[in-house]
């Protein structure tokens, strides 16, 4: 059977989207999927079916509730980023394939493990680095504007992703791309700051 081109280009929009949001969180892209599939305002072959059944839904809301509540603890928060990480990159890419059913085996996952793993893997980079600075900063007392910001951006990139994927691609490539210059100022500000004889 012969897929459109542009059902293809979605899909693979729809995948790096998603895969994108699961760096901020791993549970709420699933999760919103699933409420989006049982809502009827995306086709059940979006993903997996399970996702929209109670079963799913109740499963990927307690496991959302404490992922969500995890991260508002101190210092537990580092911690959680090292499970976090590998498990963020390995949503990304399960969803991203789930969502890229129109490509060949092959296709489908070598471009949901390059991009779609790709994507969750420097969001959840991003997130970490920002963790760390706050720790570094504050003790970890401002690590809840970090979660909180990940929280809503993993809302935010998985409602715009189902309405709208290309555009949500490329708004997460410029995100990424200013917050990775601003870190980069960063870290060359406190470089030259330590290299200035005191």
């Amino acid at each position: 059977m012969n897929v459109p081109f542009p059902d293809i280009v979605l899909g693979v929009c729809l995948g790096i989207g998603l895969a994108s949001a699961c760096g901020f969180r791993v549970f709420v892209p699933p999760l919103l999927l699933g409420v989006a599939q049982r809502a009827e305002f995306v086709p059940m072959g979006t993903g997996p079916e399970w996702l929209g059944s109670w079963a799913g839904l109740a499963a990927l809301g307690v496991a959302s509730a404490l992922e969500l509540g995890a991260y508002y603890i101190p210092w537990v928060d580092n911690v959680l980023d090292t499970i976090a990480s590998p498990l963020a990159v390995l949503a990304g890419i399960l969803l991203s394939a789930s969502v890229m059913h129109d490509l060949g085996p092959t296709a489908q996952w070598s471009l949901a493990i390059i991009a779609g793993g790709g994507a969750a893997a420097t969001t959840q980079a991003v997130t970490v680095v920002l963790r760390g600075l706050s720790s570094a900063t504050t003790g970890g007392f401002a690590n809840f504007l970090v979660a909180t910001g990940e929280f809503f951006g993993s809302i935010a990139v998985t409602v715009l992703t189902i309405l709208f994927a290309p555009l949500a691609v490329v708004m997460m490539a410029l995100v990424v791309y200013a917050l990775v210059r601003a870190l980069r100022r960063r870290a060359a500000a406190g470089r030259a700051r330590s290299a200035t004889p005191g």
